[in-house]
């Protein structure tokens, strides 16, 4: 049986993305690979609709979060961050690690932070010089509106906004740009279409001027050493050279089909799975839900359920983390996903569900899903 991969990352690969990448290797400093740089630059541009460098790195996103903190932060500096998931935390961890204090937003795992507890936060903490947000929450599967908290305190907070859209870009709107935010980081094994090891990071006119006054220790992630290079079309260090070929043909699948219904796609196939396992007598988990990733709560005999999953119907899927193990399981359909993706997960699901005695009706979750991808659903 075809094995299928439903993680949040890595995802799937395009068939030609693959080939590109299976080509002989080319060398890293030759007019060649300076052409698939350049190509690369504008396609991460149109993604992060902005016209601003967008920064290749060699590193998971996790290096991305690194980068921007250690760039814009000095000795003495405060952050904010909201903690309501395991990787909203990772903000405040990174900032820890480099003796910069870190001031914690709690809210409960599987809910989205409000803009009147970040307010609340920023007239605590009115030194704070940056307030780092998490677009979409992937080990809840929740999703943060950092368009509307952007817009709520810019107007009083002189700092800066700084976003990890892992899981978010190439799956929700983002307009960098004209969202007033100035860090957004992802990793190339999400909606990316890639295989791990790559990362990516945009940066404000603000954000860069941080960067040049921050006096925080940094070598491999100098962002004005990467920038000088980027205005070389070059790298400052050995690049993941096959990744980078295989990134310029899943950019320009994007292009080509527009990063509006890219955003849209998203949310039809989220819409979609949502109904379908609601249909099975599932309880989706989290709100707002990401259209990156779905959470939803185990059945009873869970484990097993998440056993004949892998091993009888070879669909890979996510389980919870820290506090949510044993409580979720997690489905993506962010980056090389369709509407049929979704209908094979929802069989898959409903066989195992019947495997453990769950009491539903056979073909319900099917139904469910295909009355959802022909309602019309516009993003923005």
């Amino acid at each position: 049986m075809k094995p299928r991969l439903f993680t949040p990352g890595p995802t799937p690969v395009p068939e030609s993305a693959t080939l590109r990448m299976a080509k002989p290797i080319i060398h890293h400093r030759t007019p060649e690979f300076q052409n698939v740089l350049r190509d690369v630059a504008s396609g991460l541009q149109y993604l992060f609709c902005t016209s601003q460098p967008v920064l290749t790195i060699t590193a998971s996103g996790t290096g991305a979060m690194e980068a921007a903190l250690v760039n814009i932060l000095s000795p003495g500096d405060e952050i904010l961050y909201v903690n309501g998931g395991r990787f909203g935390e990772r903000w405040g961890a990174i900032a820890r690690a480099y003796g910069v204090a870190a001031h914690e937003v709690t809210v409960p795992w599987g809910e989205a932070v409000t803009i009147e507890q970040i307010m609340a936060a920023l007239a605590a903490h009115p030194t704070a010089t940056a307030l780092c947000l998490t677009h979409s929450e992937t080990s809840t599967g929740v999703f943060t509106d950092v368009r509307a908290i952007a817009e709520a305190v810019r107007p009083s907070f002189g700092g800066l906004i700084a976003v990890d859209g892992i899981t978010a870009v190439g799956a929700h709107e983002l307009r960098f740009d004209d969202w007033d935010i100035d860090v957004v980081v992802t990793g190339s094994q999400k909606g990316l279409m890639i295989p791990p090891g790559l990362a990516f990071i945009a940066l404000s006119a603000r954000a860069w001027d941080a960067c040049r006054r921050s006096a925080l220790p940094k070598f491999y992630f100098d962002l004005l050493e990467a920038r000088e290079a980027y205005e070389r079309n070059d790298t400052p260090w050995t690049p993941a050279i096959t990744l980078v070929c295989g990134l310029a043909e899943t950019l320009r699948m994007i292009r080509e089909e527009g990063i509006e219904a890219v955003w849209q796609r998203h949310a039809l196939l989220a819409a979609a799975l949502r109904a379908g396992v609601s249909a099975l007598g599932l309880q989706p988990y989290g709100s707002p839900p990401s259209h990156a990733i779905t959470a939803i709560a185990l059945p009873a005999r869970g484990d097993e359920f998440m056993t004949l999953l892998k091993d009888r119907y070879h669909v890979t899927v996510a389980a919870g983390q820290d506090e949510l193990k044993g409580r979720i399981f997690r489905v993506a359909h962010l980056g090389y996903y369709d509407e049929a993706d979704m209908l094979a997960v929802l069989y898959c699901i409903e066989r195992a569900l019947a495997d453990v005695g769950h009491d539903h009706a056979p073909g319900a979750g099917l139904a469910a899903a295909r009355l959802a991808l022909q309602e019309p659903i516009r993003v923005p």
